[in-house]
């Protein structure tokens, strides 16, 4: 199976978790092909709340209607895929650079699921490198502090997140204590957020692999 195959798969799987009422979606191309799944039982759930306007106006071509955030609450569950997944349920995200209000919504959740294709499961993290969202007149500052963690930060050339900040990609980086990690990253002044979703993990992961899809819980 193709990767885009693999990613279908665990978008039609994740169905069977949609409940009544108003859903978080994440952002991606793993995202994506869950709103085109979801789109075709869209009379089962009143709507969604959107990490991106990228994924809002994917969710409204489809008809589905999209709420803020702020006019809902506390939501039964959030789908989104991962660049990188450990079984401990601990992830890297914000490759599309959406990391920001994929956390928020994620907070929101009672239930994190996470779509991945077996090419996104690793044993340690940081092969991929980590986005930082900074605030833009503290992107100097914020590269200096990553680079005493170790890291090597690199501008996202050309790319200004929905919220009108820049993404530092730092790569070099070994994520032994990724809870410990996206604590410290979040202490640097400047710093929105980071990519580590360690401290809010997946509950559930439904992993692509050739032999089908594989429903993957912390400590399995």
């Amino acid at each position: 199976m193709t990767q885009d195959e693999l990613k279908q798969a665990v978008a039609r799987a994740a169905i069977e978790y949609v409940p009544q009422g108003i859903i978080g979606v994440g952002t991606g191309s793993t995202a994506n092909f869950f709103i085109d799944e979801l789109a075709k039982v869209k009379g089962r759930f009143d709507g969604a709340v959107a990490s991106s306007e990228a994924t809002a106006q994917r969710l409204k071509s489809h008809g589905i209607s999209v709420y803020e955030l702020n006019d809902v609450g506390e939501l039964e569950i959030y789908v989104d895929g991962a660049d990188e997944i450990t079984k401990h349920m601990h992830m890297i995200k914000g490759g599309g650079g959406a990391l920001t209000r994929e956390k928020i919504v994620a907070a929101c959740a009672k239930q994190f699921i996470c779509l991945a294709d077996a090419s996104k499961l690793v044993d340690l993290l940081g092969n991929f490198p980590l986005p930082v969202e900074v605030i833009p007149m503290a992107r100097s500052y914020v590269a200096r502090e990553l680079a005493k963690l170790g890291g090597q930060p690199r501008l996202r050339e050309g790319f200004i997140t929905d919220n009108g900040n820049v993404i530092l990609d730092v790569v070099g980086l070994t994520i032994m204590n990724p809870v410990e990690l996206e604590t410290a990253l979040n202490q640097i002044v400047g710093v929105v957020t980071n990519g580590l979703f360690a401290l809010r993990p997946a509950d559930v992961l439904l992993l692509g692999t050739a032999d089908g899809v594989k429903t993957m819980k912390a400590g399995d």
